[in-house]
């Protein structure tokens, strides 16, 4: 049996909160998806060869993100926008690969997160997850950790007893490991290669599910949810979902947002569509006419589709070349909805809603895409008084980006039926110094940085400093107790 990787995830948050009769002074819902290593160029709009109809429509009724960044894959990205800050500044360290269901730790643990900082605004149940066994020893309440939401790795989700109750508090199908069958949802355990189910709700395993794809069983699911949502009262929706189709993707949003429509909470709406890092080419994504692909540093695994849209949204039709970056969702999204930033750690991430709605200037002008030294080393460094070239790293400041170590395949591939285009620094092992004008150069096509190697100084020193207050790097270890057959068979919380 072949089990297909993740291609899409497809993640709604739902916040839906009463108020009083005029939208402008009550708080709005909040939907959020985040689509899984969604490709720059696997949207109509960016010229994408896949019919996306309902994206596009949603896209120019709002505010296209044309210079938005994420990270340059998921676990990162999921991270920075529960925390808002750099992955840097938090549990993952210096880091960029992904945390895993099956790893023996999290991340987060001690951030405060958008349940906290919305819960006493918009928040009715509880975010997907649980808390961890010390955790459940000190009875904290579900707002101290993260939770299992968009496939963020958190181990015991559905750990005790004692936090089952709340788990059936709100309303959740998932899977857990990162990727499934689309069709039987299971998933191998891979030091044994056998087959085990991976999908749940609220109450536990979904066994009879088996057939019915993942895109269309998670819409169908959210559309229950806002059928039967009580106006009264605040829902939080998150699911996750593979799909092998960009248009399953486009259909289950446009069938989304209809339901949200039919049931009249449309306009009072904040939509909010995400890639969480670039596109993968070897299971079919596409960046064009952007560098590189996921787990690069190139524009290609960092430059994000991204917009914004609904009926609470006062602009339409716009879009907004402004820095923008996934941490910056914390503070915005709480912002919006009128919470809370209270005892927050100090954020990376700055609150972009007049820019998305009024068209103010972005308060970002640095960007620190990452520092990975667990990554092996390219080359030697270029100088001895500042951040080690050798060190796989990146960072924006104003027009320029600076890239370090070994940025990964940096390949332009074209869509279906052309010829890519190599990498010119392909043959070269040792060079790990790279300098672009993004905003002049958005392809990656020019390295400045033999005729400008004071500006590749001054970015060098920003690394550096960022260097300086990072967390040390760490990535759990693999837990051979996670193996399903120890479990009842199934893919779930153990020990």
């Amino acid at each position: 049996m072949m089990t297909l990787s993740l291609r899409l995830l497809f993640a709604v948050w739902l916040s839906v909160v009463s108020g009083s009769n005029n939208n402008n002074n009550k708080q709005p819902n909040i939907v959020f998806i985040l689509a899984d290593d969604y490709g720059f160029n696997d949207i109509g709009y960016h010229g994408s060869q896949i019919s996306t109809p309902n994206l596009d429509q949603l896209a120019s009724d709002g505010v296209k993100l044309e210079n938005y960044y994420v990270q340059p894959i998921c676990s990162p990205t999921r991270g920075q926008l529960m925390s808002g800050r750099y992955q840097v500044n938090f549990y993952f360290g210096k880091f960029s690969f992904c945390y895993f269901f099956f790893c023996s730790r999290s991340c987060c643990r001690d951030e405060l997160l958008p349940p906290k900082g919305l819960r006493k605004t918009i928040f009715h149940g509880s975010v997907q997850g649980g808390r961890r066994r010390d955790r459940l020893r000190q009875k904290k309440r579900w707002e101290d950790d993260v939770g299992e939401w968009t496939a963020m790795k958190l181990r015991n989700t559905l750990r005790k007893a004692e936090s089952r109750e709340e788990w059936k508090r709100y309303v959740v199908i998932c899977y857990l490991t990162g990727s499934e069958n689309y069709t039987d949802h299971m998933r191998a355990f891979t030091p044994s290669g056998k087959y085990y189910l991976d999908l749940r709700d609220n109450n536990g395993p979904v066994h009879n599910e088996s057939g019915h794809y993942s895109a269309h069983l998670f819409t169908e699911k959210a559309i229950d949810v806002v059928q039967a949502h009580d106006h009264s009262k605040a829902s939080n929706v998150p699911l996750s979902s593979s799909s092998g189709m960009v248009s399953a993707l486009d259909e289950g949003v446009g069938n989304f947002t209809q339901a949200l429509k039919d049931k009249g909470l449309w306009d009072n709406t904040i939509l909010v569509f995400s890639t969480d890092n670039g596109g993968e080419t070897y299971s079919g994504g596409n960046n064009f006419p952007l560098r590189g692909r996921k787990f690069t540093l190139w524009e290609g695994g960092l430059h994000g589709v991204g917009f914004v849209t609904g009926g609470r949204l006062p602009v339409k039709g716009l879009v907004s070349n402004e820095l923008i970056h996934v941490s910056d969702w914390f503070p915005t999204l709480v912002g919006l909805a009128q919470g809370s930033l209270n005892g927050t750690k100090p954020l990376d991430g700055f609150d972009m809603w007049d820019t998305i709605s009024r068209g103010t200037p972005s308060e970002r002008t640095v960007l620190l895409h990452n520092i990975d030294p667990l990554f092996p080393k390219r080359g030697v460094p270029l100088y001895n008084d500042t951040f080690d070239t050798s060190v796989r790293a990146a960072v924006r400041v104003g027009d320029m980006k600076l890239i370090t170590g070994d940025p990964g395949k940096g390949k332009w591939i074209p869509p279906p039926g052309q010829k890519p285009e190599r990498d010119p620094d392909g043959h070269n092992s040792d060079k790990n110094v790279w300098l672009f004008n993004i905003t002049a150069d958005p392809t990656e096509h020019h390295d400045l940085s033999g005729q400008m190697p004071e500006t590749v100084r001054t970015l060098l020193g920003y690394l550096e400093r960022f260097n300086e207050t990072a967390v040390p790097a760490h990535f759990p270890h693999f837990d051979m107790m996670s193996n399903p057959a120890k479990n009842g068979g199934i893919w779930g919380p153990w020990k």
